[in-house]
């Protein structure tokens, strides 16, 4: 009688020799032919333009952007599982989760206060 995992251990095992040799001959076999721009930061094709002399500041925008993904990232985590077995939680589940979108809606009023919500 074997282990079940062992199965799982031998995919996990293929799948990193397939990505670390695909890394490798990569390397090994593709063309090196090295300019300005290859070695150069990325930039959207753009020149960087050197910064202000006080560093700048980023617009709000940027981590409203970043919060909003944050936040419908973990709603979902949360209510699809919750959808899934909402027959057997029955009142504790809707009232846990009644409390959970109540306590998530508090960001979502922030970024529309801040408007996060509002593109250019």
């Amino acid at each position: 009688m074997s282990n079940p995992y062992v199965p799982l251990l031998v995919l996990m095992g293929i799948a990193a020799v397939l990505a670390l040799g695909g890394v490798g001959a990569s390397a090994i076999l593709g063309p090196k032919r090295y300019n300005r721009a290859k070695l150069d930061a990325y930039e959207c094709g753009i020149e960087p333009t050197p910064h202000a002399i006080g560093g700048g500041r980023f617009p709000i925008k940027y981590y409203l952007v970043a919060m909003t993904f944050i936040v419908f990232d973990i709603e979902v985590v949360f209510l699809y599982p919750w959808a899934v077995s909402f027959a057997e939680l029955a009142t504790f589940g809707l009232v846990a989760m009644l409390a959970f979108i109540a306590l998530i809606t508090v960001p979502f009023v922030y970024e529309w206060k801040r408007g996060g919500f509002e593109w250019d």
